[in-house]
């Protein structure tokens, strides 16, 4: 459950929310005024709800809102969004307090006041310490006194100090805590079987006519077409175009040369530097490597690394600098050093070695004669984009534009499954979908470069296909109802044998045994409902699990209690002691609010809220 005080942090709540106003809307909401000499919202016991508070708390929570959606929000929608009833609820809530501390005789000193002014920011100099004129005009912004305020932080504090008594002392009820835990940690043994075809007794009959009429007249939506949506449609595609592209062999030899570092690579090493602080450390670690005393595995975790950290993967000579001599005069894995590096001297491992790579331009030309053309096509398509765009302007017909462009002209069906030809492109789906008899004809872009424009013909809606049309697939849907219907009675059966002493496994089907699986367990390739079935069953039964058109029978056997002194168990009463705890005091909190607020009574002006709401609007 929730308070209205808790809508804020607790502990400092109010005085952060002052304190976040003042910040942020210094000065933003004159609520200086509200006419004459109304200053009261309203009354909670002997406590006065300062009218200004209301109208900076609201103003507050408006700006907040704004700028989590990104734009201004109206007075009106705030109180759509039941902005300012929350305020008063919280204010109210908070008057309550502050007079059940008054009532009680809780307040705190000047020395606390005092305090908790040197700690807002908003009252620093450009020292960081407490500035007396940034106090002064902050609070002559706000149209508050400084008595005012400090009046506000002592209620606060006092009110703080009373929230915490209730908070404070609660705690969750430990049988409650180990019953649940207990709870969460119970395994079971059980047996599962998946029922399927070959276990029935006997094969499934080929179904009559009579049957499978009462088949498809029983499930009218398997068999119903759906919407069909007729389109006429003209498309130019970068591959429409191939033939009429001309390869430059110069181009194709410019495009090798740029890219000649993807074709063209050097002997490459795979390397791996370990760098040390000095050279004579580096010496005797490879001394060291060198008698067989360490692995250069090991010498990495000396220093604190894995492999991994000191991997540099695939290097040329060159990449290696000052090492690439040594490291490639290895026709063997090994080690070299030290070398001098950038980071200091430094062992490297050679791990293998890359034959140098070379594509010719021959070897490559194919492919990038490909990209040279699919790029100049692309390039025609889109040269000829506003010609096709003139004709549809002009109101040409899809048919007159193929005849003047040689564009494609089809027909397709458009359902909400189609995806062949055109309608494999995701935009021209969107636009089919789209698309209204008043609609004119206009050129809209394909991911690959191509071009298309549609005409929406007619809507067929959805009809129920004749019987002789769907006869197959109304014998492959009533096979597997039966199916399924008679899996089911066998599993009702094997349970019953079960209930009365049977195992699973012997009842000649094949099953799985599981022991100790706990409540939170996954079962592979399994609907989690069979999961749940196996801990809503008592020990010994049985259950038939219907599941995603499959059928499952599972029985348990024992349920193993937690072990309640188990690492895991400890942990878990932990998170649920702090859980539980927190919202037992919560609730608490809440009770004890609403009922120090119904004793005290509540009396709210209705003329002073609607002048707050109008200075808003």
């Amino acid at each position: 459950m929730s308070s209205p005080l808790r809508s804020k942090k607790r502990g400092n709540t109010i005085i952060w929310i002052l304190m976040g106003m003042l910040i942020l809307g210094l000065g933003g909401f004159g609520a200086t005024n509200f006419g004459g000499s109304v200053r009261s919202l309203g009354t909670v016991g002997e406590r006065d709800i300062d009218l200004r508070d209301y109208a900076r708390t609201l103003n507050r929570e408006i700006a907040a809102l704004s700028a989590q959606i990104g734009q201004p929000v109206s007075f009106a929608q705030a109180q759509a969004f039941g902005i300012d009833r929350s305020v008063q609820a919280r204010l109210l809530a908070s008057a309550a307090l502050e007079n059940e501390a008054d009532k009680i005789g809780l307040s705190v000193g000047d020395a606390a006041v005092r305090a908790r002014i040197l700690e807002i920011p908003a009252f620093e100099g450009l020292d960081g310490s407490f500035d007396r004129d940034a106090y002064a005009l902050t609070l002559r912004q706000e149209g508050l006194s400084e008595n005012e305020f400090e009046a506000k932080l002592r209620d606060e504090v006092s009110r703080t100090l009373l929230q915490g008594a209730v908070l404070g002392g609660t705690v969750a009820p430990e049988t409650f805590v180990n019953q649940v835990a207990a709870w969460m940690h119970e395994t079971r043994n059980f047996s599962l079987a998946e029922l399927v075809t070959a276990d029935l007794p006997e094969p499934v009959p080929a179904p009559t006519e009579d049957q499978i009429k009462a088949y498809y007249d029983a499930n009218p939506e398997d068999f119903t077409a759906p919407e069909t949506r007729q389109i006429t449609y003209v498309w130019l595609s970068p591959e429409m175009l191939a033939d009429e592209v001309a390869l430059d062999e110069a181009a194709l030899r410019a495009a090798y040369d740029e890219r000649i570092d993807d074709y063209v690579t050097p002997e490459q090493r795979l390397v791996e530097r370990l760098v040390y602080p000095d050279e004579a450390t580096a010496a005797d670690a490879k001394a060291r490597y060198d008698a067989g005393e360490a692995t250069f595995e090991a010498l990495a975790a000396e220093r604190g690394l894995n492999l991994a950290d000191i991997d540099l993967g695939e290097q040329s000579k060159a990449d290696l600098g000052a090492a690439g001599e040594a490291v490639f005069a290895l026709d063997a894995p090994g080690v070299v050093g030290p070398i001098v590096s950038d980071l200091g001297p430094a062992l490297y491992a050679m791990n293998g070695i890359l034959d140098a790579r070379e594509v010719t331009f021959e070897e490559a030309r194919d492919d990038l004669a490909e990209e040279a053309s699919a790029d100049r096509a692309r390039r025609l398509v889109a040269d000829r984009s506003d010609g096709i765009e003139d004709l549809l302007a002009s109101g040409a017909t899809l048919e007159e534009v193929a005849d003047e462009t040689g564009m494609e002209l089809g027909e397709i069906a458009v359902t909400t499954g189609t995806d062949e030809g055109i309608a494999a492109y995701p935009a021209f789906r969107e636009a089919a979908a789209a698309a209204t008899a008043e609609d004119f004809p206009t050129l809209a872009a394909l991911d690959d470069g191509g071009v298309f424009a549609l005409r929406l013909d007619r809507i067929d809606p959805p009809a129920l296909r004749p019987l002789e049309e769907v006869r197959d697939a109304a014998v492959e849907g009533w096979t597997a109802a039966e199916t399924h219907s008679r899996l089911l009675a066998l599993a009702e059966t094997l349970t019953a044998r079960i209930e009365d002493g049977t195992a699973l496994e012997s009842t000649g089907v094949v099953a799985t045994r599981f022991e100790g699986f706990a409540r939170d367990g996954f079962i592979a390739d399994a609907p989690g409902k069979v999961v749940e079935e196996v801990f809503a069953l008592a020990p010994g039964g049985a259950a038939v699990v219907d599941a995603d058109g499959r059928v499952f029978v599972v029985a348990l056997g024992d349920v193993l209690p937690a072990d309640m002194s188990g690492e895991d168990v400890a942990r878990t009463r932990a998170a649920l002691s702090a859980q539980i705890g927190q919202s037992v005091a919560e609730d608490m909190f809440q009770y004890f609010t609403q009922a120090v607020q119904n004793e005290a009574g509540v009396t709210l002006d209705n003329a002073a809220l609607n002048a707050v709401h109008a200075q808003m609007n």
